[in-house]
C-alpha cells in the first residue's frame, strides 16, 4: 500500500489556489457534508471547539468517500504530544496556532518530523500507516506533511520572512480576529489599520516563497485576498452559515403576511 500524496500541499507548490470551509461543529455528520460540496480543503478546528481525539477520528472518517477534499487540522497549541497523535491520526496538513517566534515556528516543524529531523514519536501500527500495511511509512511521512503556521499577534507578523525560510514550513496563515484585537480593534477585523496589515502579510509571504492563507466570510475581501496573492483561502465556516440560514429563514416567515 502506498503513502497518501498530500494533493493541498502538492497544490501550493504548484501556485495553485485552494478554496476551503471552516468546520467548528463537533460531528462526523457536519464535516461529511461540508466533505460532499467539493471544497478543495476542510479545516477541523480543535482550538475553539469541543473536538476531542476520538471526535477527531470520527470526523477523519467521514471525510474518506470524498478524497479530492483536503483535510487540514488546527490543534489546540503547537504541543508535541498533540500533533504527535493527530499525525498518528493520519492528519497531513496541520494549521498550528499563535506561532510568536522563530524558535516557536522551528518546534512545530520538528514536531511533525521523526529523527534525526524532529521529535516525532514512532508508532509501528498506527492509522497513519494504515495500520502498519502502508511500507515504508516513516521513511516518506514528512515529504507527504503539511505545515502551516499561523501568525495572529503585530510581534508575529514581524517574523514573517524569518519563519518563512525555515525548511518544513509550507504556508503561513494570518489570523485575522486575533490580529484585529491584538492591534486594538478587538472584533472589528474590517478596520482600515487591520486590513493594511493583513494585506502587507500576504504579499510578503507570498514574496517569501511561502502559501499565504486566511479566511473570511465577506466574500468581497476572499477575492481580494487570491487577487493580491493569498493561496488557501477559507471563505465561510459551517457555524456561520447555518446561523445566517436559519436566521434568515425564520425572518421571512416572520414578517411574511398570515
Amino acid at each position: 500500500m502506498d503513502l497518501p500524496v498530500n494533493r493541498f500541499k502538492a497544490a501550493l507548490r504548484a501556485g495553485v489556489a485552494q478554496i476551503g470551509l471552516w468546520n467548528s461543529l463537533p460531528s462526523p455528520a457536519c464535516v461529511e457534508v461540508i466533505a460532499g460540496a467539493g471544497y478543495d480543503w476542510i479545516l477541523i478546528d480543535t482550538e475553539h471547539s469541543a473536538v476531542d481525539l476520538s471526535l477527531l477520528h470520527g470526523q477523519l472518517m467521514a471525510t474518506m468517500e470524498y478524497p479530492a477534499t483536503s483535510v487540514i487540522v488546527r490543534p489546540p497549541w503547537n504541543d508535541m504530544v498533540t500533533i504527535k497523535r493527530y499525525l498518528d491520526l493520519g492528519v497531513q496538513s496541520l494549521l498550528i496556532p499563535y506561532v510568536q517566534t522563530l524558535g516557536e515556528a522551528i518546534e512545530a516543524v520538528r514536531y511533525t518530523r521523526y529523527p534525526p529531523h524532529g521529535v516525532r514519536g514512532f508508532a509501528g501500527s498506527s492509522r497513519a500507516s494504515r495500520f502498519g500495511r502502508i511500507n515504508p511509512y516513516h521513511g516518506g511521512a514528512g515529504d507527504q506533511t503539511c505545515v502551516l503556521i499561523q501568525v495572529e499577534t503585530p510581534e508575529a507578523v514581524e517574523q514573517i520572512e524569518a519563519i518563512a525560510a525555515i525548511d518544513g514550513v509550507d504556508g503561513i496563515f494570518v489570523g485575522p480576529g486575533d490580529l484585529s484585537a491584538a492591534m486594538g480593534h478587538l472584533g472589528n477585523p474590517g478596520h482600515p489599520d487591520v486590513q493594511r496589515a493583513v494585506d502587507a502579510a500576504i504579499r510578503r509571504i507570498r514574496a517569501a516563497g511561502k502559501a499565504p492563507g486566511i479566511i473570511t466570510g465577506d466574500e468581497a475581501m476572499a477575492r481580494h485576498y487570491l487577487e493580491i496573492g493569498a493561496l488557501f483561502v477559507a471563505v465561510g465556516a459551517d457555524v456561520g452559515l447555518l446561523t445566517r440560514a436559519s436566521d434568515a429563514l425564520l425572518q421571512r416567515f416572520r414578517t411574511a403576511p398570515r
